[in-house]
């Protein structure tokens, strides 16, 4: 469904994206952000899920700066491999590359962001950070209790698994406490890391499912043109 193009931050750095269209005129936008594992499968499958629920998707390959192109699956190989990409992240440089992706959406209307993993603690800091942005949805943002402080300018969407075993409750509840006035936050009992993502082995079907909705319904509710 989707196409591969480039998009050009303001330091003129060149990096790759993904972009999925809807079939009839666009609701908005949605910057889609990746786990540690590139713009793989998975988040192509977001963008044309996103495009088939009528918005215009670009994922903006995070990664570029460091190794072009990279992506991945989810095998404790691969894992452990991609984790080196957020051994020391360089938040400027992405919070640089997500906004061209933002300005590459600015024309379809209203903009949202969407992130998984590494990509909710993106979102979470874009949602403080950049312009241009109407709502932020991140999922399982490890970083996130870390950056708490940074207060959304927009309505924000988290979601959290109870079982999550690198983002401990007492993180979600910092969150909580800090955010809680001015954040949607959601916790799906039973859930671990990366349950939305039905190519992992944490993938939990009715948490996925109900997260969706909550993700669909706060997105029509906020990326209105």
């Amino acid at each position: 469904m989707g196409k591969h193009f480039s998009l050009v931050a303001s330091d003129s750095f060149k990096l790759g994206a993904y972009r999925a269209e809807p079939s009839g005129p666009a609701k908005g936008g949605m910057v889609v952000i990746q786990e540690i594992f590139g713009v793989n499968h998975h988040i192509r499958a977001v963008c044309d899920q996103l495009a088939a629920d009528g918005y215009a998707a670009v994922a903006p390959a995070v990664f570029d700066r460091q190794q072009p192109n990279f992506e991945c699956g989810y095998s404790p190989d691969e894992i452990a491999n991609a984790r080196k990409f957020v051994a020391n992240p360089d938040w400027a440089a992405m919070m640089r590359d997500v906004q061209a992706a933002i300005d590459e959406l600015e024309k379809e209307g209203p903009v949202g962001i969407i992130g998984f993993c590494l990509g909710g603690s993106i979102a979470f800091l874009a949602a403080s950070k950049l312009s241009g942005l109407s709502a932020a949805v991140g999922y399982y943002g490890g970083q996130i209790a870390k950056n708490v402080d940074s207060a959304p300018k927009i309505p924000t969407q988290l979601h959290f698994g109870e079982t999550d075993a690198s983002i401990p409750m007492s993180d979600v509840d910092l969150i909580k406490q800090k955010r809680g006035g001015d954040t949607e936050i959601y916790v799906y009992p039973g859930a671990g890391h990366g349950f939305h993502c039905d190519e992992r082995g944490s993938y939990n079907e009715a948490a996925a499912k109900l997260a969706w909705t909550r993700t669909l319904d706060f997105l029509g509710k906020h990326i209105k043109k």
